[in-house]
C-alpha cells in the first residue's frame, strides 16, 4: 500500500428528533479570504537562552499567558507594559492556561545587554489566507478551510478570542512539486471586512457573514450517499479575485473518516500548469458534482501534489450550525 505524507492546505452523532437548521441550497464559495485571528491569551511559541540557560519556570510551548502578577493581559503591548512595570522586582508571576486548566508559575526577569528579558517567544495573533466554502443564505453562517487553523511552531489549534475574514487579492502562486507544496500569495485589504470568526474547529472556521451576499445562484447540498467516484469540479481563485471552475476526479470515498472523506486528483490542465497541483491557500475550495455541492478541499498529499483530500459538505454544515 502506498504511504502518503499529508499537509494542511488550514464522528458526528445525530440524536432522534434532532433537526438540522442548515439550508438545502447554499451559496458556493471559492473566493479567497484574508483571515485574522486574535488568540485567547498570548501564545508561547518558543524559548531562547539567556546567559546559556532557559528561563521558563513551568511554562511550555503552546501555553497561553492570561495574566501577569494577577492582572489580565490580552495583547503583546499589554504584556510588555506589565513586564516593564515589574522590572524592579526582577520576577513576575505568570498565569497561564494549558488544555483548559489554569496554573501559575514564577519566572525571573534577567538583565542582559542593557535590557530585561524573559526568554519567551510569544504571539497574540495569526494572519493568513484560505478559501470560502459556502454561505447559508438564510442564516448568513459561512464555513471555510475545512480544517482547523494551527500554530506552526506549537502544532496546536489556535484558541480564538476574536477574528475576522476580509478581502484579499491573489498576486502570484508558488507552484507545488512533489515533496514541497506550493502556495497562493495575496495582498490583504483589512479595511473590507466580510465577517467574523466565531470558532476554529477540526472541520474548519465558521462565523457570521456580514457583508453583502455574493450575487450567485445557490447550489443544492448533496447527501453523503449521493457522492460518487468520478468527475467533479472545484471553485477557486488563481488570479486577483476571479473565482474559476476546474475539473478534478474523485478517486475514492471514505464515509468513516472525520475530514479526509474524499481523495481526488486534479485533471484540469490549466490548473496544473498554473499551480503544479494542490497548493496551500486552496483549502476550503468547494467541490461540485452533478450540479450539487458535495464537499471542500482540505489537504494536499505532499508526495503526490496532483492529489488531495476533501471533507463532506454536510459535515461542515452541521458544524457551522452547532
Amino acid at each position: 500500500m502506498k504511504k502518503y505524507i499529508i499537509a494542511i492546505i488550514c464522528s458526528m452523532m445525530i440524536f432522534p428528533g434532532m433537526t438540522l437548521a442548515y439550508s438545502d441550497y447554499i451559496i458556493p464559495g471559492g473566493e479567497t479570504l484574508g483571515i485574522d485571528i486574535k488568540s485567547e491569551g498570548i501564545m508561547i511559541i518558543g524559548f531562547y537562552k539567556i546567559n546559556g540557560k532557559y528561563n521558563k519556570g513551568e511554562l511550555r510551548v503552546g501555553d497561553y499567558i492570561t495574566k501577569i502578577n494577577g492582572e489580565d493581559v490580552t495583547s503583546l503591548e499589554q504584556l510588555t507594559t506589565k513586564i516593564e512595570n515589574n522590572v524592579s522586582k526582577k520576577k513576575i508571576i505568570v498565569t497561564y492556561t494549558r488544555k483548559g486548566k489554569t496554573s501559575e508559575t514564577a519566572i525571573d526577569l534577567i538583565y542582559d545587554n542593557n535590557i530585561y528579558k524573559t526568554g519567551l517567544y510569544v504571539k497574540d495573533s495569526i494572519t493568513g489566507i484560505g478559501t470560502l466554502t459556502y454561505i447559508d443564505p438564510n442564516t448568513k453562517i459561512y464555513g471555510a478551510l475545512g480544517h482547523e487553523i494551527m500554530e506552526k511552531s506549537t502544532n496546536s489549534i489556535v484558541e480564538i478570542k476574536t477574528g475576522t475574514i476580509f478581502e484579499n487579492r491573489i498576486t502570484s502562486i508558488n507552484k507545488s512539486i512533489n515533496g514541497n507544496p506550493g502556495s497562493k500569495n495575496a495582498e490583504f485589504n483589512l479595511n473590507n471586512i466580510y465577517g467574523d470568526i466565531k470558532k476554529n474547529t477540526k472541520y474548519g472556521i465558521y462565523g457570521n457573514y456580514s457583508a453583502l451576499l455574493p450575487q450567485k445562484e445557490t447550489l443544492e447540498v448533496a447527501e453523503i450517499d449521493e457522492v460518487e467516484v468520478g468527475e467533479a469540479f472545484i471553485y477557486t481563485v488563481l488570479e486577483n479575485q476571479k473565482v474559476e471552475k476546474f475539473s478534478i476526479s474523485i478517486n475514492s470515498i471514505n464515509e468513516d473518516a472525520y475530514i479526509k472523506n474524499l481523495i481526488f486528483s486534479i485533471t484540469d490542465e490549466r490548473l496544473i500548469e498554473k499551480t503544479g497541483g494542490v497548493v496551500q491557500g486552496m483549502s476550503g475550495s468547494p467541490i461540485i458534482q452533478n450540479d450539487k455541492i458535495i464537499g471542500a478541499v482540505t489537504h494536499v498529499i505532499v508526495d503526490d501534489v496532483l492529489s488531495g483530500y476533501g471533507i463532506f459538505i454536510t459535515t461542515m454544515l452541521v458544524e457551522g450550525e452547532n
